[in-house]
Order: C-alpha cells, then structure tokens, then sequence
C-alpha cells in the first residue's frame, strides 16, 4: 500500500522514508481532515476565542500595578527606601510581564498560513521564557545593589514604607484571585498567578521592615529585605523558567506522560508496534503528537481514528495527533526507531 506522508511539526526524522513512500492519501485523509493544523474541522476545542474573564484580568492587572509602579517609586525616592524600589522594579517587570502574556495570547489566535502551518501559537512559550528570563536578570541588579547598600545608614522612613506596602499587599492578591481559575491549565497564567501571589508576601515582608526600622532604628534591614525579596522571587520563577525552556525546545509538556501513552497506544487492537513518537507543545495550552502505528491488517476504518484521537485529546491533552500507518514489512522499517 503506497502512502506518503510528510511531517509538517517537529517531526523531522526522516529515517530513508524515500525507499517507503508513505503517503496519507488515504489514512490521513481522515485523520488530517478534521483536525488540520489551523484546526478547521471538528476537533478545535482550544483557543478559537479569549474568555471574557481572562481579557479582564489582564486589563485589569496591568492598570492596576501601572498606577502602584508610580506610587511606589515616588514614595521609595522619598524615604530612600531600596526596598520599595525593589518592589517597585519587580511590579513593573510584572506588568510587562502580563502585558506580554497578553500580547501572546492574542497572537496566538492568528490563524496559520503557508509559512507558519501551526499559526503562531507557540509564541505564549516564547513569552513565558522571556518573561523569566527578564525577571531574573533584573533581580541580579537588585541583589547586586542591595549588597553596595548593607552597610548604608542613611535612614529610611519606615512608617511610609509600611503604608505603601501594605496596599501593595492588597493589590497583588486581588491581581493573583485574577489569573487563579486558569493557573494550572496556562503557563502564561500561572506565571502572572505566581508573580503576584510571591509580590503579595514580598509586600508583606516590607510591612515588617517598614515596622521594625521605625522603633530600632535599623536602616540596613531595607537592603536585607531586598535580598529576601530577590530570593523569594527567584524561587517562585526558577521552575517557570525550568518549563518554558522544555517547551521552547520541543520537549514533552509536564502533563503528558510518555511511559501511559506509548502503552496505551500499543494496546489498541491490531496494533503491532509504535514508534517515531513525539510529543511536544504547539502553545502553553496545546499539545501536539505524531505517531506511526504498525498494523500487519492494514489501514483501520474511520471509526479508529476519532477514538484514538478523542482518548489522546480527553486523557493525554494532546489536541492535534498525526498517525502514520505501517504493515510492519521488515523491508521498509524505519532505520531509526524513537
């Protein structure tokens, strides 16, 4: 049976598949047919528009942390205080953080073309990567700054600190209840959740400060707050960063398992063999996979195809699946296998 098939993702082993022309005329006419990579047919339960809830969020919190940026800055380079400057600093990194997010989900809802055949959904990984790595090299300078600083007496009026703090406290936990809904199902949003809920107890750590410089008089406390803050924040991004780099590079998402899905594949009936499986993120939210099955009876019927690609999108969150089928002829096997 003469079918080719060309790899359109990741995929690119090409394993002399010139010798065994494998094209989809039949097999993936059904199986690309309703589930092409700008998901025309049936099988699009993803990103074809933004939930209301979501759009506000992102509106909201960067309006909301713009105008505490400015509130903050003015009242640091009034008592001195590099705590508040700090804060400040990470606030404003975290509103370009949501409004990149924000941009990227946008983008991501721009339908593929000839030249970019999965659209532009993978841009939300690219933004949670940059949005990291900004954050950490921002936070360098901040502890680099902090540690000129421990032994600067110059006072620091605690009382103001404490203020200002204290609102920070409830501005960022109104802004983390925001994005909670969506934390685990979006790397975007549980990185705009993480940052906030970690500012809210940064703020709560400069309240602290801001009380005890008042009545002992330890003005180097501001810089060791700062230091506190940089590690606390680097602890809440190191696994975001961790993550949005596998993803950038094409590794298996977190929540697929490969080990349950390369069973589950091999158990199906009249499958023989699985091989060449790749698993990788076409977005923060989406998954994709190609697969070729060896099936010594030949092409299955329609019927198999929506199964299998119900159970992976239902059980393994991937939404977009590419079978290849083989009859297993020892002639024609790949000469490399995944």
């Amino acid at each position: 049976m003469d079918h080719k098939h060309e790899h359109s993702g990741p995929d690119h082993d090409h394993h002399d598949h010139d010798s065994h022309t494998h094209s989809h005329t039949h097999a993936h006419s059904h199986s690309e047919e309703g589930h092409s990579h700008d998901h025309s047919g049936g099988h699009h339960h993803h990103h074809h528009h933004i939930p209301k809830r979501i759009t506000n969020a992102f509106i909201f919190g960067i309006l909301l942390n713009s105008v505490f940026v400015v509130v903050e800055v003015v009242a640091g380079l009034f008592t001195h205080s590099l705590a508040l400057l700090t804060d400040a600093g990470h606030n404003l990194s975290d509103v370009a953080s949501l409004a990149l997010a924000w941009l990227a989900t946008r983008f991501a809802l721009k339908r593929s073309s000839v030249t970019h055949t999965f659209g532009y959904k993978q841009s939300t990984v690219l933004v949670a990567l940059l949005n990291a790595g900004i954050l950490l090299l921002s936070l360098g300078a901040v502890a680099y700054e902090a540690i000129i600083r421990l032994n600067d007496s110059r006072p620091v009026e605690g009382g103001i600190v404490a203020v200002v703090a204290t609102v920070g406290i409830v501005i960022n936990v109104l802004t983390a209840l925001l994005f909670f809904r969506d934390k685990d199902s979006d790397l975007n949003m549980k990185g705009a959740y993480l940052h906030m809920a970690s500012d809210a107890l940064v703020s709560l750590g400069v309240v602290i400060g801001g009380v005890i410089m008042i009545y002992t008089k330890w003005y180097w406390l501001d810089s060791v707050i700062s230091l506190a803050i940089v590690v606390i924040v680097v602890y809440g991004t190191w696994d975001l960063l961790r993550e949005s780099l596998r993803l950038s590079l094409n590794g298996v998402p977190r929540n697929v398992d490969m080990k349950a899905l390369l069973n589950f594949l091999s158990s199906q009936k009249g499958i023989k063999e699985v091989h060449d499986l790749h698993v990788w993120a076409l977005s923060t939210t989406e998954n994709a996979l190609t697969a070729h099955l060896v099936m010594p009876d030949g092409l299955p019927d329609d019927k198999f195809y929506d199964n299998l690609r119900e159970e992976l999108e239902h059980h393994y969150n991937i939404s977009h699946s590419t079978i290849q089928i083989e009859k297993g002829d020892e002639a024609f096997h790949c000469a490399q296998k995944c």
